[in-house]
């Protein structure tokens, strides 16, 4: 008997965005840690939503929100991060530092935002770290 159940087909596109979030996130941790920083916490998770990334550098509190896009035409990364994201991952950031008890001691807490553009090989073709982004 054929199987019926409902699988990949031309009629529905697969969507790779979570795929492409993904890799964009990590290398963005990536990138951070280059630079001296300490990850945290990749997609914390808070009774609101989710941080991309969290991460350390011994003095400042970094909330990191990651933009990845395929470098195929004019798609920014920064087209989406407009004041009601911004407000979104400020709100998430103080849920988070309510909800953790545990946590590095810092000084300064900052706003990044990471732009990423891979190309459709899975490439870096670009990545651009905005610190204190918002």
């Amino acid at each position: 008997m054929p199987d019926s159940s409902p699988g990949p087909s031309a009629d529905r596109p697969v969507d790779h965005r979570p795929a492409l979030g993904a890799l964009g996130e990590r290398l963005a941790r990536e990138h951070l840690e280059r630079l001296g920083y300490a990850t945290i916490e990749t997609r914390a998770r808070t009774r609101w939503g989710e941080i991309d990334l969290i991460a350390h550098d011994g003095r400042t509190l970094v909330f990191c929100e990651v933009k990845a896009r395929r470098a195929t035409g004019s798609a920014s990364p920064w087209t989406s991060l407009h004041w009601r994201k911004q407000h979104q991952v400020r709100r998430l950031a103080a849920a988070w530092l309510a909800e953790r008890r545990q946590r590095p001691p810092a000084i300064d807490i900052r706003f990044d935002a990471i732009g990423v553009l891979i190309d459709r090989r899975g490439r870096l073709v670009r990545l651009d770290h905005l610190e204190g982004a918002f």
